[in-house]
């Protein structure tokens, strides 16, 4: 930007005052930096022994719980077999299924007897 595109800026410009800097700006500057604590302080702070056995011991109880009441949780319901569909020797299949024929065609024949009483 030239001096003579805006005039009246350059002279409202020309009235500031300059901020003086202290001398010991830098020092003060540094001091302030230095204390500020810096990531690796703080995670070597969480890989301190004093801090990183408790926290590790309790993770292993928590897993180890969690492991335990995955592997006692009961059966479900749907997952458990029969005991009379467990006994069923593998040749009794064809009389099984005979007999649920023979169900059907007694409910069935129940459903025609009632409409010829009518």
């Amino acid at each position: 930007m030239k001096r003579e595109d805006d005039q009246q800026l350059w002279d409202l410009l020309g009235q500031t005052q300059t901020a003086e800097l202290s001398p010991l700006f830098a020092r003060n500057v540094v001091r302030t930096v230095r204390e500020r604590p810096q990531q690796s302080e703080w995670l070597r702070g969480w890989l301190s022994p004093r801090k990183l056995i408790p926290t590790t011991a309790l993770a292993g109880a928590v897993l180890a719980a969690m492991l335990l009441m995955h592997r006692l949780a009961p059966l479900k319901p749907a997952d458990r077999v029969p005991d009379a569909v467990a006994a069923i020797d593998p040749q009794d299949y064809d009389v099984v299924a005979d007999l649920d024929e023979l169900m059907a065609a007694d409910e069935s024949s129940l459903w025609e007897d009632d409409t010829q009483t009518l």
